[in-house]
């Protein structure tokens, strides 16, 4: 079995209808090049100040995730609506959201961000995602289009405990929207990324945001997906709009773990 996957590299901020109207433009490119699976990056349809972040966020029945649905059951797409600022009742504080739409338009998965940003880089990115983010602590999967999705964002790639537990799951894609910083970008995106598609034997669909925010620094871009041997099979670059594709071949999947079972050696002390 073959997959087309599509990564979507973005520059989001705070005007949301725009945001929308460029993830819709280029989920269709993506499309007319043949995909069957397209993942948007980490807060694609919002990315503003945190006093705005009350009022911008959504249900999951909201204007975001109803106009996602709607393109994947019109194009016939398993997608992943990257992440959205979800809101909690009676909370100001919020989801980050990552939600798998299957080709029908119908929601198989909802998984909400566990590892939130909370870094100081002296000089250079100091944030604290806890401070108007709640954290998740379920571990998702769902299945579509013939293969088992497991969800993750950003941050969460620096926990490989969690890529164990959705390659143990069953989880032959793993998706990795994400907003990764310029400085951390340059230092361990490409390492980590390809880390854990190897480690787990599983393909990585890794789309960013690039360029400047809202919130004073810049990232990274450098989209990415790749396969279970470790090899990047496409790659954005860290300045501009994209869309990038690769066939996933599940023939191949298999062949390597069949060949270099390490998945069936673990052995926990």
């Amino acid at each position: 079995m073959k997959l087309t996957a599509a990564a979507v590299q973005m520059s989001s901020g705070p005007d949301k209808g725009r945001n929308l109207e460029v993830a819709e433009r280029l989920i269709r490119a993506a499309a007319a090049r043949g995909a069957d699976v397209v993942v948007l990056p980490e807060v694609f349809n919002w990315r503003g100040r945190r006093s705005d972040q009350e009022a911008a966020a959504e249900d999951l029945s909201g204007t975001t995730l109803t106009a996602m649905a709607r393109l994947a059951g019109e194009l016939g797409l398993v997608l992943l609506a990257g992440s959205i600022t979800e809101r909690i009742p009676g909370q100001s504080k919020a989801y980050n959201t990552s939600v798998l739409l299957g080709p029908e338009g119908g929601m198989l998965g909802v998984y909400r961000k566990i590892h939130l940003f909370d870094v100081e880089l002296t000089g250079r990115v100091s944030t604290r995602e806890s401070d108007v983010k709640v954290a998740g602590s379920e571990v998702v999967c769902a299945s579509a289009g013939g293969a088992t999705f497991g969800l993750s964002v950003c941050y969460d790639l620096r926990f490989p405990e969690l890529y164990r537990q959705l390659a143990q799951r069953g989880a032959t894609v793993i998706t990795i929207p994400s907003a990764f910083t310029q400085p951390t970008g340059e230092a361990h995106w490409e390492v980590l990324v390809r880390a854990r598609a190897i480690e787990n034997q599983v393909f990585v669909i890794a789309p960013g945001q690039f360029g400047p925010n809202v919130h004073g620094f810049s990232d990274y871009g450098n989209s990415m997906i790749v396969d279970p041997w470790g090899r990047v099979l496409a790659r954005a670059g860290g300045d501009a709009e994209d869309v990038i594709a690769a066939a996933l071949d599940f023939d191949e999947l298999a062949r390597v773990r069949r060949e270099l079972p390490c998945l069936a050696h673990r052995r926990l002390f």
